[in-house]
């Protein structure tokens, strides 16, 4: 199909269905190059609607390093709403890119980021739509694209493993070129699709699951992922990106609201924290942080490409950033009189110190988000979040003497060892900051109480516990729900039956696909949409895979279980995280591990590479060493 056919069908189609910006491309910054021109041509997907995905930062920055290349093609598609899905159904239209109107299935290599569970349902159909077949072994990279997945649910690639040629474990700036040179070599050759495959998985970061095959034991817990090829590495070590390359500064401007309308920059990867339910804390390890002038030079050549009006100064954890004070008044003087915005997440409680908020003033800023997780000293203990109810007071008189008159408070509800008192203390703690509140800005104060529900994540210490029961979870909203009512507080949550299925594929195996492709006949897409999520139709596909989905959700592990990501290294060491699990269950706090080390497995597993990268380009340190000798650049080998 041209993409003449292709456009003229669409300017048939959209004046038909809601939101046709989603679907049009030519935004201010896209790019759109010779097709013949380029070698090889890649689309970047984000499975979820075009206002979701086109703010997706990972994606941006490939994009962007991918176009700077003369011989590479990069554009980008989207999942469309389900009313432009039905148009294009009925006029026998195939997913295509917005750039070029060319269908994905004409692409050499269609890289999807998916960084939740929630999104599985709508990669699947994404592929149904390019017109392919779903399962990766019934696609031919000689005609058809190769599939690869990026993003943090790629840690546990099992459950997509049937659907998707191979998987990026870690930071793709990199690995993508190495990936694109082997697709290259092999499309110049007559090998066979094995040898491809056999290529890639020499990739440092990179898992070919068709190359491995997962073992069970009798009461159906996995007892290996057994490689079937001498190149498939018994365990395939996360990549890392050494030093942050610049960010990207010519972010494509939409032209429809998105969930972020703004410039945003990552002002550091990586988390030294240690909190035990944290999954991106853990898998991003070690930290690394970009300077400040090179922060700034950006800004200013970001905001003069795109006219946004609020910079994000992104990270797991933004007051966590070295230069922190300094990197916020140094924007506020080089773009004072400019009306900006300045958004710092993530904000620590104990580190959002008063000089930060005086640097933040005259910022058009509306509010603070702090996340306490907890609001008793016994479960902050549990889940290494060690900062007091007094703490959280303290900071907050900071905020509203300063004239902000909104917070943001998130917490989680269902650890295992969390009981009614520890919920009622979250309503408590609220309405304890609301009143902070009134005494320096009145009734103009509002307090947004942001209640999820926890769900034991891969390579975390509570990989080990079991979920809450959606009747328990029930109970704990139903409580939050009659006591954060009334002036100046609000309640957010999220449906119980909804984390079940998180849940079920954050900690599943590849048995899972069979239930992923099961629920795709049944019509599910759409599940992080709450007027989409057919939890019905989750529960028969298991029921015809002869599964049961408690035994993902409600098995409390034995310690030395053999997990379905037992093959994925994060090269933090399972005995490290096994040890901090055990420590919970007394209670036990571990401080920033800038402060002490406490041998996760981190600098041991990348000694190398850190011995060829400046000591200044790593933010730990205890173990900057001061002279280096430049060695190759190669991680040690998995324990």
């Amino acid at each position: 199909m041209t993409p003449e056919y292709l456009s003229t069908a669409l300017e048939r189609i959209l004046p038909t269905v809601g939101k046709p910006g989603r679907y049009t491309g030519g935004e201010l910054n896209s790019i759109t190059k010779d097709w013949a021109g380029a070698d090889l041509k890649v689309c970047l997907a984000f499975p979820d609607t075009y206002e979701i995905g086109t703010p997706n930062l990972g994606l941006a920055i490939l994009y962007d390093l991918i176009n700077k290349r003369p011989d590479l093609l990069a554009e980008r598609a989207y999942v469309p709403w389900s009313d432009m899905e039905t148009a294009m159904r009925a006029a026998g239209l195939p997913l295509f890119a917005l750039e070029s109107k060319r269908p994905v299935r004409d692409f050499d290599l269609v890289g999807l980021s998916i960084p939740y569970e929630q999104l599985y349902s709508n990669a699947v159909n994404f592929i149904d739509l390019a017109g392919l077949p779903l399962r990766a072994a019934e696609r031919d990279p000689r005609t058809m694209p190769l599939f690869i997945v990026g993003g943090h649910s790629a840690y546990n690639p099992e459950p997509m493993a049937d659907f998707i040629d191979a998987f990026v474990i870690g930071e793709g700036e990199d690995v993508i070129f190495g990936i694109l040179k082997v697709l290259s070599a092999w499309k110049a050759s007559n090998a066979p699709k094995q040898d491809l495959l056999r290529s890639l998985a020499g990739i440092w970061g990179v898992y070919v699951p068709a190359l491995y095959r997962p073992e069970y034991n009798d009461d159906g817990t996995v007892a290996a992922v057994v490689p079937l090829d001498p190149a498939a590495p018994a365990k395939v070590l996360k990549r890392i990106v050494p030093v942050l390359p610049p960010p990207p500064t010519r972010l494509i401007v939409p032209y429809i609201a998105t969930i972020h309308n703004r410039y945003p920059v990552e002002i550091m990867r990586g988390c030294t924290r240690g909190c035990r339910f944290c999954h991106a804390g853990m898998v991003t390890r070690p930290v690394r942080e970009r300077r400040v002038e090179t922060i700034l030079n950006a800004l200013e050549e970001g905001l003069k490409n795109t006219g946004f009006e609020e910079i994000a100064l992104l990270s797991l954890s933004s007051s966590d950033y070295g230069d922190v004070v300094d990197l916020v008044r140094k924007v506020g003087e080089r773009f004072a009189g400019k009306h900006l915005s300045v958004s710092l997440p993530s904000l620590r409680i104990e580190s959002a110190s008063v000089e930060l908020m005086e640097a933040l003033k005259d910022n058009k800023r509306g509010g603070f988000t702090f996340a306490p997780e907890a609001a008793t000293e016994r479960m902050r203990e549990i889940i290494n979040k060690p900062v007091s109810t007094e703490q959280l007071l303290e900071t907050v008189r900071s905020v509203f003497e300063r004239g902000w008159t909104h917070v943001k408070l998130y917490f989680m509800i269902g650890h295992p060892a969390e009981t009614l008192e520890d919920v009622q203390a979250i309503a408590d703690v609220c309405k304890r900051v609301r009143d902070e509140g009134r005494k320096y800005v009145g009734n103009k104060v509002s307090v947004t109480a942001g209640v999820s529900t926890f769900v034991p994540k891969p390579h975390t210490p509570f990989q080990w516990v079991s979920c809450d029961s959606i009747e328990q979870i029930r109970a704990k909203q139903a409580l939050l729900k009659r006591e954060l009512r009334g002036p100046g507080l609000k309640l957010n949550w999220n449906g119980p039956e909804e984390t079940q299925l998180e849940a079920w594929f954050s900690r599943g195996d590849r048995r899972l696909g069979a239930v992923l492709e099961a629920a795709h006949r049944r019509g599910v897409r759409f599940d992080a949409w709450q007027e989409h999520f057919n939890y019905t139709a989750w529960l028969e596909s298991f029921a015809e895979c002869g599964l049961d989905p408690r035994f993902y959700t409600h098995r409390e592990r034995l310690i030395d279980e053999t997990f379905p990501w037992e093959h994925i290294d994060i090269a933090v060491k399972k005995s490290y995280l096994a040890e901090d699990y055990r420590w919970s269950l007394r209670g036990q706090t571990r401080i920033d591990c800038r402060q002490r080390c406490f041998a996760c497995g981190i600098l041991p597993k990348f000694t190398s590479l850190r011995m060829e990268t400046p000591a200044n380009a790593w933010e730990c340190p205890e173990v900057r060493p001061k002279h280096m000798r430049r060695v190759a650049a190669e991680p040690v080998a998995a324990d």
